[in-house]
Formats: structure tokens, C-alpha cells, sequence
């Protein structure tokens, strides 16, 4: 066990893939030398999943260690002005590090939904079921709005001392505007122009400019290590959670000096503007004199998309795996996973442990001695124990999700794809699901990944054993609540 508490900084990226990642794919064809160099300092993961192929309920299950799907939102993810999903008495891992003695501080996209204030005299409704249909406000209700008011449940109410970043990603939902602390910088008054490339309609500020977010995400972040650089008795927890390279993969939401950084289009040069946060927060590390006592995580929220309007430019975002974002196969959840630790966690060392990014909290309860009360966490193993280089399993199974709700249960080599509801009633179906993913209702699949890791060769019929095994399982965590 460690005896200090470290500094822990946890870098997500938006819609980063297995192979955008040059340590993990060395046929990438986009730079990631800050990525590489972490992976030469720490250890890189293979096995590593986000609980969601998509990113609001991966959110939800990294700050709470507990599946999405256990709340109101069953599918998709959050679009603009839904209510907040984190309920407030909830432990996160910010709440937990801070009655710990942390400082905690979030930058960047949040998308667990917020307490937005209404206009006098105005009704919205927004305690619509979930998830919202389509991806856009009515202009109409979207003007009942309040902006000047203070935002409700937020980051600055779940445990984040600090908190400065945008409701959504910043490139694709409005209102397009920061955030700092509870408020908005600015009044979002304007439609965003339909010449304006990419994003949903929707209100911004009038300056506002996709380009310049993830920068100012990532300056506010170097700030927040400089001045808590200032406090030696004070540990922090930095949450840095990028736009890039979420859609719209359009030169006009890459920073000018990083446009042809790639040989991948707009989307390759948008990973390499990811990997310049990440090396911008080492460098503030090292030049603060934190870097050996700091844990630093890097990983993203779910797969990649294939490519930018269709063009690959000949790079596998996703590597050799099955599927792509939203997806219940390999590339919809599979993600690059690197710690590093000087000190606790071996340099240029690898880890083939099945892991969840729900992981997160139960480690972070780990590592500061911490023991998690029994309604919360609940879908959370300690991998502390990888870290330190032990050679156990971390957890025995692990469950996937879809965009579409579709569920998959890992355990060992076999992987069982089935859908069912949360009362844990299991779907029919049909054998195969070859061109598209499996939809709810569908008959399961199942995969031996270690003989077929890209999923081509169904063995649902042949292995009616550990088909119903599977499914109790699945079955038995739904009843139960928990997994762990």
C-alpha cells in the first residue's frame, strides 16, 4: 500500500479510440508522443473498458462507480438542458476526495445535465422522460432560459471545488458557452449560425469559436496545478475531460498551429490536439515539482468514430477490434488505459486485467484508505492492486452497454451479447447481427475472445451452458443493484 496520498489527475478524451493511440497501435497514423511518453513512465492497460459505448452515462460511472443504467437513462445519452443526473446525495469521487482532505477541481465538457433557471413567467419542462427525443432545443423553449441565473447541481455541488467548462461537448451542443463555478461567462444570445461548421443548433455567445475550448479547458487546468503547487499539505484531484475528438471532425475545431498535425484529416489532428492537453498538464507537473507525486490516468469516454465524414485516411480509429462509437462490439468500449505513478506503478509495464472506467472509484477509496458505503460504488473493483504490479484479477466479469441499450457480459475469454431490460427480463432474437449492432429484442451472441477477438464467429447455439450462466448473471446484478 502506498504510504502518501498522491496528487490524482485523470485526462478523459471524447471519442478517442484503441488505435488513435501510437503505443497502442503502431500503424497510427496520428503523432500521440505525450501519450507514448506516459506509457514509457507508467503502464499501459489492454483490457480497459468505458462502461458505455457513449459518453454521458461513461461519465456517470466514472464519477460514481456505478453503471448508467441503473438510473433513468437506459440509453443514448444527454442532449441540452436535462436535469441533473448525478442525484445530489450521491458519493462521487470528487465528494469522497474532498472529506478526505482533497481540493478537487473539473475542467472542461461535463455532460451529466444541469439546473438550469427559468425566465419569470416562463414554464419549461424538464423533467421529461429520458432520454430527450432528437439532439436539438425548439428555439422557442430554449429562449425561456434564464442564463443569468445560477446553475443548479452541477460539478460545484457534487464534490468539485472548482469548476470551469461547458454544459455539453463544446463543438456539438449548445448553449455554447463556459461555465465558471455556477455560472455562465457570458449570456448565450444568438443562434449559432447555420454557416458555422458543425454542432446542433442552439444558443451561444456571440463570440463563441469551437476552436478555442479545449485550449481554454487546458489553460484553466495548468493554472489549477500552478496554484495548487502553492499548498504542499493539500493534495488535489484534477478532472480534465477534453471535447476532442468528438465530431464535428472540421479544421474549423482544430487550433491553428495544430491543423496537419496528422496524416488522419480534421479527426487525426483533433486526437493530436488531445495529446497536446495531455502533455501541457505533464509539463505543468514537472515544472511544478509534482509529477513524482502525482497518479495521472489517461484514457477516453467510449470508441472512436471510423473517420471524418467517412474518410479513414487508411488509420483503424478503433485498431483491429470489432465496431466503433456507440457500438456494444470491442471498438465501441474498448479504450486506451495509461497510469502513471513514479514510485508505485513500474514504467513501461503493461496490465492484461479486465478493468471498467467505473473502476476509478473504488481505487481511488483504496488508495486513500477509504471504505465506500454500501450505496455507493456499487459497480466499482480496486485495481490499486495492477498498479502496484500484482498479478491478480481485478474483477471476475465486467458488463458492456450500448447507445441503443443492448447489454454484453464479459467473464474470462467468453463474452455474451444479449439484450434485456432492468427488470431483467432477457430478450429474443435472431442468430448473427453481422452489418449492424444487435438491437433491443434481438437474439444474443456469443465470442471467445481469445480464439476470436474480432467477434466474427457466433457461438450462441453451440454453447447453451454458459448462455444461461450469462444471463443469471446479468439477471442477478440487475436484482441486486450491484455488481461488486
Amino acid at each position: 500500500m502506498p504510504k502518501t496520498r498522491p496528487n490524482i489527475v485523470y485526462i478523459l478524451a471524447d471519442d478517442m479510440g484503441y488505435g488513435d493511440v501510437g503505443c497502442y497501435n503502431p500503424h497510427s497514423k496520428i503523432p500521440t508522443p505525450y501519450m507514448d511518453r506516459l506509457a514509457r513512465e507508467g503502464m499501459r492497460f489492454t483490457d480497459a473498458h468505458s462502461p458505455s459505448a457513449v459518453c454521458t452515462p461513461t461519465r456517470y460511472g466514472i464519477l460514481t462507480g456505478r453503471y448508467c443504467w441503473r438510473t433513468e437513462l437506459k440509453s443514448h445519452v444527454l442532449f441540452n438542458y436535462e436535469l441533473p443526473l448525478i442525484e445530489p446525495e450521491r458519493v462521487t469521487v470528487a465528494s469522497l476526495l474532498k472529506k478526505c482532505g482533497y481540493h478537487t477541481g473539473c475542467f472542461g465538457k461535463w455532460h451529466l445535465g444541469l439546473g438550469w433557471g427559468v425566465k419569470d413567467g416562463e414554464v419549461f419542462d424538464f423533467d421529461q422522460p429520458l432520454p430527450w427525443p432528437g439532439g436539438s432545443p425548439d428555439p422557442v423553449e430554449e429562449d425561456k432560459i434564464d442564463f443569468s441565473k445560477p446553475i443548479a447541481g452541477g460539478p460545484v455541488e457534487l464534490g468539485f471545488d472548482r469548476f470551469y467548462g461547458t454544459s455539453g461537448c463544446s463543438t456539438a451542443q449548445p448553449p455554447y458557452c463556459f461555465i465558471d463555478q455556477d455560472q455562465t461567462v457570458g449570456i448565450p444570445s444568438v443562434q449559432k449560425p447555420f454557416e458555422m461548421a458543425g454542432g446542433r443548433r442552439g444558443l451561444m455567445v456571440p463570440d463563441w469559436d469551437h476552436k478555442e475550448a479545449d485550449p481554454a479547458f487546458t489553460e484553466k487546468a495548468v493554472a489549477y496545478i500552478e496554484e495548487r503547487a502553492q499548498d504542499e499539505d493539500t493534495p488535489f484531484f484534477l478532472y480534465l475531460a477534453a471535447s476532442a475528438p468528438h465530431e464535428p471532425c472540421t479544421v474549423a475545431c482544430v487550433p491553428e498551429f495544430l491543423r496537419g498535425a496528422s496524416e488522419a484529416g480534421p479527426r487525426g489532428d483533433m486526437v493530436a490536439l488531445f495529446d497536446w492537453m495531455v502533455g501541457q498538464v505533464m509539463d505543468a507537473l514537472d515544472r511544478c515539482g509534482l509529477a513524482d507525486d502525482t497518479l495521472v490516468i489517461v484514457t477516453s469516454d467510449n470508441g472512436a468514430l471510423p473517420g471524418c465524414n467517412g474518410r479513414t485516411y487508411g488509420h483503424k480509429s478503433c485498431g483491429d477490434w470489432r465496431g466503433f462509437k456507440g457500438f456494444i462490439w470491442e471498438g465501441g468500449h474498448r479504450e486506451p488505459f495509461i497510469a502513471r505513478w513514479p514510485g508505485v506503478v513500474a514504467p513501461n509495464s503493461g496490465c492484461d486485467a479486465l478493468v471498467g472506467l467505473q473502476d476509478f472509484m473504488a481505487t481511488v477509496a483504496d488508495i486513500v484508505g477509504e471504505t465506500l458505503p454500501e450505496d455507493a460504488g456499487e459497480d466499482s473493483a480496486s485495481f490499486l492492486p495492477a498498479l502496484m504490479g500484482e498479478n491478480e484479477p481485478v474483477r471476475d466479469d465486467l458488463i458492456h452497454h450500448s447507445c441503443m441499450g443492448v447489454f454484453s457480459i464479459r467473464r474470462g475469454d467468453w463474452k455474451l451479447i444479449v439484450d434485456c431490460d432492468n427488470s431483467g427480463d432477457m430478450g429474443r432474437g435472431v442468430d448473427g447481427c453481422v452489418g449492424t449492432e444487435p438491437v433491443p429484442g434481438s437474439r444474443g451472441q456469443l465470442y471467445h475472445m481469445g480464439d476470436d477477438p474480432f467477434e466474427s464467429y457466433n457461438k450462441f447455439n453451440r454453447e447453451p451452458g454458459i448462455v444461461r450462466e450469462f444471463r443469471e448473471m446479468v439477471k442477478r446484478y440487475i436484482a441486486d443493484g450491484r455488481s461488486v
